[in-house]
């Protein structure tokens, strides 16, 4: 994982919150964020990707570098997400900049990668899509034969980005009470500041 720029690391409490309510990196289920991005021709655009893992440094995602989201983080690198826990009551929302991890880091985030999504690395390609699906089911078991397990490194398009946060939201209901939002803000010269808001 990357060491954060000086002033850019999120405070501590924030982090500790964070290492509290998102499970470990190294933990093989990875969470579902909702990744919001502006396009390139400025619309909203918004999905569900995994994060691979978080640092004092911000979030780490990873993706097939023609995808949309690309195109957009790369046009405007502004982005948020959000994710929730209806059970437990919780919801994080984010807002950050996003720039390209390391090729140290994307190669780690490949290789802990469940076989299936290393498999989907290499073969999300517009021409597989449009395979009928016993012809994907026969490629996809050839390409699987043909690379046993622990051979595979990431393809070309792989790539990571960090979102850097400058907003972190942290919503906790409370079923007795009014719900509360603690909310930690980085100003421009890299310092943060923490208000406690309405739910």
């Amino acid at each position: 994982m990357n060491v954060p720029a000086p002033g850019l690391a999120m405070p501590d409490e924030a982090f500790a919150v964070l290492t509290d309510w998102l499970p470990a990196n190294d933990d093989h289920a990875r969470p579902l964020i909702a990744l919001a991005t502006v396009d390139i021709a400025g619309h909203p655009d918004s999905r569900s990707v995994l994060l691979s893992e978080f640092d004092r440094s911000g979030f780490f995602v990873h993706t097939d570098s023609r995808s949309r989201k690309v195109a957009g983080v790369e046009a405007h690198p502004e982005v948020a997400f959000s994710i929730a826990w209806p059970a437990d009551l919780r919801q994080l929302t984010v807002q950050g900049v996003a720039r390209r991890a390391s090729t140290d880091e994307e190669a780690s985030a490949y290789a802990r990668r469940s076989r299936y999504l290393q498999l989907l690395a290499w073969l999300n390609t517009p021409e597989f899509a449009l395979l009928p699906t016993d012809e994907q089911e026969e490629s996809w078991a050839a390409f699987d034969a043909a690379h046993p397990d622990g051979t595979l490194t990431s393809p070309d398009t792989w790539l990571g980005f960090v979102i850097a946060p400058t907003r972190l939201t942290f919503w906790e209901g409370n079923p007795r009470a009014a719900s509360r939002r603690i909310e930690h803000r980085r100003a421009a010269d890299g310092t943060w500041s923490t208000a406690t808001l309405p739910g």
